[in-house]
């Protein structure tokens, strides 16, 4: 168990970190998804190399999203069609720092780093993204819309 903890715990506490923003709250989640680790270690199948990373990031960002569903206001609105017609450009990030970006990333308000972090870090579908949080594959998809603008946003500001 030791072991398992010591190899591991660095990245899922960044896995973690990208969705909570408060190190406590870090802590607990990682505190309960050890717990459900080693609770269930038993019926883990190893299916080559990296299935237990795979296994425990899927532990780890359960509990986190169980934390978030639990714990935060994840205030999603749907998208008008004014916000559906504004063209979207990709911010050119060539010289920026990565740790600049997760910093803007981690500024995100709850819902949309969320929806934001689970789309494109994770790289889960929106209808997967509907079913973990139980709302509509258009709501996450429209959280996402806006995470993005405002991600853009927050790094034309940066460059300036």
């Amino acid at each position: 168990m030791k072991a398992v903890y010591k190899l591991h715990i660095r990245y899922l506490t960044a896995v973690c970190s990208r969705y909570i923003i408060n190190p406590e709250d870090v802590k607990d989640i990682l505190q309960e998804s050890f717990m459900k680790v080693f609770s269930a270690i038993d019926t883990f199948e190893y299916r080559g190399e990296g299935s237990l990373k795979g296994w425990l990031t899927k532990i780890v960002i359960n509990e986190t999203l169980r934390f978030i569903r639990r714990n935060s206001r994840l205030d999603f609105q749907e998208i008008t069609e004014a916000e559906a017609s504004i063209p979207y450009e990709d911010p050119r990030l060539d010289d920026m720092d990565a740790e600049v970006i997760y910093r803007l990333i981690r500024e995100l308000p709850d819902g949309y780093r969320t929806i934001f972090n689970l789309f494109v870090i994770e790289g889960k579908s929106h209808k997967e993204i509907s079913e973990m949080l139980n709302i509509k594959a258009n709501t996450s998809a429209s959280q996402l819309f806006r995470a993005k603008a405002m991600l853009a946003m927050k790094i034309k500001q940066y460059q300036k």
